[in-house]
């Protein structure tokens, strides 16, 4: 590519690394940012005009090559090198478990706590009354234990890998039965097929998608058999002409040719939302009372606590999986017993208590409250004053999101906001780009926001994004 006079002109004005660190030494900004930081943001943006130099790309002046100009380019980019990667957001989405926006909030005291045992000692792994070294399970096994009816109890860092460790601990290199039916794939291409190959069990299939009979069990046990596997579908579900085992049926197979029964409950949940006018899905309880020898499911879905996969069940089998070595692997650290523990503390007294786990209460939200905080921040935004900016309220459907509840949806209320002259997807991404990105969703030409999982200190942030982005367009 030939390089005229002109390009050859504006790139001998670019400055080298050394005079702009000489330059920044007199801009106050500069003056506790990392030299790596500096050198790193200058040949960036250095480098940046050097390529649409080249290019011939249209707006490189001599203007834009003076040094307040890539001074200014330079402090934009060290601020973003400096700010962190992972930064609170808005969850407007109206989806209260959002896989990609962090999943459950957690209770306040869970918060306190955490930070509390994140900033001293604590006996993670220390008996107090032995004055020995202990086990970090036994920090949540007995309340889990006393919540559930369970007879012992663990905890590991997910649902996938406590789903792994148990096939690998009471499977490998035996046959595991489980519906066709039940099959499932969740988020992150986790497959329960997959998951089952790489912990060594071998996967025995039976009865069809829809129909699946006690009998398809009972024919394929063979000799070889050591696990009868039960999967919650919490993620989608089988309407219309359809049949499948109940968990007591499954339970009962199993004793009588003694192979364990195994249930992946996935989300889980201590609660019978049935009890809030909702659907019901089944409880960690019901599946322990029911027999089953051993069941995992999710800390941070409809538990409403931190990311962990938890696994309840009879005391031979738990003590099994528990000597497993692939569970140092797998253990949680302190952070997350220490959320864990104060989440479930609240499952005691949870009738009384629902409020306090911030994924039950937006769960359990009223409509009436999701129209009243959507009728206030719609006045909060009409306030601005700008009128080309139009406001109105919308009727909604939130979802519970983490892969539970597939056919749940909950009434709610949310904001509409249209700017003339300006796409829903341009309002979309500067709300996205605000200090404390806002996360909506766009229909029909217009950006919403769903108040059921706003919460009620993100008001002001919302106001003060709006009035940012009036001022800039």
């Amino acid at each position: 590519m030939d390089i005229t006079e002109k390009q050859q002109a504006l790139l001998r004005m670019l400055p080298g690394v050394d005079y702009i660190l000489e330059l920044s030494k007199a801009d106050s900004f500069f003056d506790n940012i990392p030299k790596s930081v500096l050198v790193g943001a200058t040949r960036s943006v250095v480098e940046g005009f050097r390529t649409d130099i080249i290019n011939d790309r249209q707006g490189i002046t001599e203007t834009k090559l003076s040094d307040p100009v890539i001074l200014e380019e330079i402090k934009n980019s060290v601020k973003k090198a400096m700010t962190s990667n992972l930064k609170r957001m808005v969850n407007a989405t109206g989806i209260i478990v959002h896989t990609n926006l962090g999943r459950s909030l957690l209770a306040k005291d869970a918060v306190e706590n955490l930070l509390t045992i994140a900033s001293r000692y604590s006996n993670l792994e220390f008996d107090l009354s032995k004055g020995m070294r202990g086990s970090r399970y036994s920090i949540v096994e007995e309340i889990l234990c006393e919540i559930s009816g369970a007879e012992a109890a663990m905890v590991v860092n997910n649902n996938a890998g406590a789903v792994f460790l148990c096939l690998e601990t009471l499977s490998k290199d035996k046959k595991v039965i489980v519906s066709r039916g039940e099959l499932v794939e969740i988020g992150g291409s986790f497959r329960i097929p997959d998951v089952m190959e790489k912990s060594g069990a071998i996967l025995k299939e039976v009865g069809t998608t829809n129909r699946t009979h006690f009998h398809d069990y009972e024919k394929a046990i063979e000799h070889d058999t050591g696990l009868l596997l039960k999967v919650h579908k919490s993620n989608y579900s089988i309407v219309g002409f359809s049949t499948e085992v109940s968990l007591e049926e499954l339970v009962g197979l199993g004793g009588t040719y003694q192979i364990p029964v195994m249930e992946d409950l996935g989300s889980g949940t201590f609660v019978d939302f049935s009890k809030y006018g909702l659907l019901k899905e089944p409880t960690v309880q019901e599946s322990v009372a029911a027999g089953v020898d051993v069941v995992t499911f999710s800390g941070d879905k409809l538990l409403g606590g931190p990311q962990a996969g938890i696994i309840v069940g009879k005391n031979d089998w738990i003590g099994k999986i528990k000597k497993n070595p692939i569970t140092r692997a797998l253990r949680i650290d302190k952070l997350t017993l220490a959320a864990l523990e104060s989440t479930l503390r609240h499952y005691r007294n949870i009738d009384r208590e629902i409020d306090s786990i911030p994924t039950l209460r937006m769960i359990t939200l009223p409509f009436g409250h999701t129209e009243t905080r959507a009728k206030e921040l719609a006045e909060l935004l009409e306030n601005t004053g700008d009128s080309r900016m139009s406001v109105h309220l919308v009727d909604l459907f939130s979802r519970p999101g983490g892969g539970a509840f597939p056919l749940l949806k909950l009434p709610s209320k949310g904001v509409g906001v249209k700017v003339q002259g300006i796409s829903a997807n341009a309002v979309e991404k500067e709300m996205r780009s605000n200090e404390i990105p806002i996360i909506g969703r766009i229909e029909e030409d217009c950006f919403i926001m769903d108040l059921r999982t706003i919460q009620d200190d993100e008001l002001p942030i919302i106001k003060k994004a709006f009035d940012n982005m009036l001022r800039k367009v």
